[in-house]
């Protein structure tokens, strides 16, 4: 079996030590660092095109239960602005988790103010907001996770109509600020939902069979399922534990790592165990950290490697 595994290096899977599972990995493994995001890394692998962004809120939306049609649609993440001494910060998570009352208020809020511009905010299935324009905005977007607790201001929308879609965001946050649903939140302890993010803005891609071996994709995202659906392979969903899918026998799975604690010992521990008692044939690890990205490549045979020792897992991105 060959397994691919996207994972999202959190705070906690970055300050890993050396004696971890993923250290191990990444100490055998042949090591390529791109400067590129994860979610831009697989979309390509995927045969998808930037046009200019990479049209992932169309493909969400249409595994989130939305009518995408030939619409052009925008992911707009609930998000806490963080003041700092002299500009605004992206704060994590991305998105902001919101009951579904609340977003509603929120969202209802938006719409009747952006009616008339041809605006229409929309809430998944899953609860991820989107927005739907009726005409293709002339801007250039940044992933959340490319400007995750950095300066906002370079990774705010660029191109012929930035200026517009900056005034769309100023109102946004005006909406939203003192916001009934806002107060409540921040009563209970809550982060407030001050702004949105746009990105992975385009149209449903023409495609059909895209390009790749996979032979099924296993996650817990409407990004994953979009992707399955126009890949043309099955997907299903993450399983409570990794010995699930060692069971399988499937050649080629591609698997989203599950965005819970302790993965370490919970998921790359088996993973390593797997890989030594040759169950996995080989194992890439497309490990995403903010911009950059590290692909990792492992085969049994490379633990004969002993002369490579392990570091601690941030040492891998320098």
């Amino acid at each position: 079996m060959k397994l691919t595994v996207d994972c999202v290096l959190d705070a906690e899977l970055s300050g890993l030590h050396s004696a971890s599972a993923l250290a191990q990995l990444l100490a055998k493994a042949k090591l390529t660092q791109l400067e590129k995001p994860l979610e831009t890394l697989i979309c390509e692998q995927f045969g998808l095109q930037a046009a200019p962004d990479y049209p992932i809120a169309a493909i969400a939306a249409m595994a989130d239960g939305l009518d995408v049609g030939k619409a052009y649609w925008l992911r707009a993440d609930a998000v806490n602005l963080v003041l700092q001494r002299d500009c605004f910060s992206l704060g994590e998570p991305i998105p902001l988790q919101i009951n579904l009352e609340h977003a509603e208020h929120m969202i209802a809020s938006l719409n009747q103010h952006f009616s008339q511009d041809g605006l229409d905010f929309i809430i998944g299935n899953s609860g991820a907001w989107y927005l739907r324009v009726a005409h293709s905005p002339q801007i250039k977007t940044s992933l959340p996770g490319v400007a995750a607790g950095k300066n906002i201001h370079q990774f705010m929308p660029q191109g012929v109509e930035s200026s517009r879609w900056l005034a769309v965001l100023n109102e946004v946050q005006m909406l939203l600020f003192e916001h009934p649903a806002n107060v409540v939140r921040e009563n209970t302890g809550e982060l407030a939902v001050n702004s949105v993010w746009f990105s992975g803005g385009g149209v449903m891609p023409q495609l059909e069979n895209l390009q790749n071996n996979t032979s099924v994709l296993v996650a817990d995202s409407v990004f994953y399922q979009g992707l399955a659906t126009l890949a043309g392979i099955p997907y299903q969903q993450l399983p409570q534990r990794l010995d699930t899918m060692m069971q399988s026998n499937v050649m080629s799975i591609r698997m989203q790592m599950p965005h819970l604690g302790h993965l370490d010992e919970a998921w790359f521990k088996p993973l390593l165990v797997a890989l030594k008692s040759k169950k996995i044939k080989e194992l890439v690890l497309n490990l995403g950290f903010y911009e950059k990205s590290l692909v990792a490549e492992i085969k049994p045979v490379d633990f004969y490697r002993f002369w490579r020792t392990s570091m601690p897992v941030i040492s891998y991105f320098n």
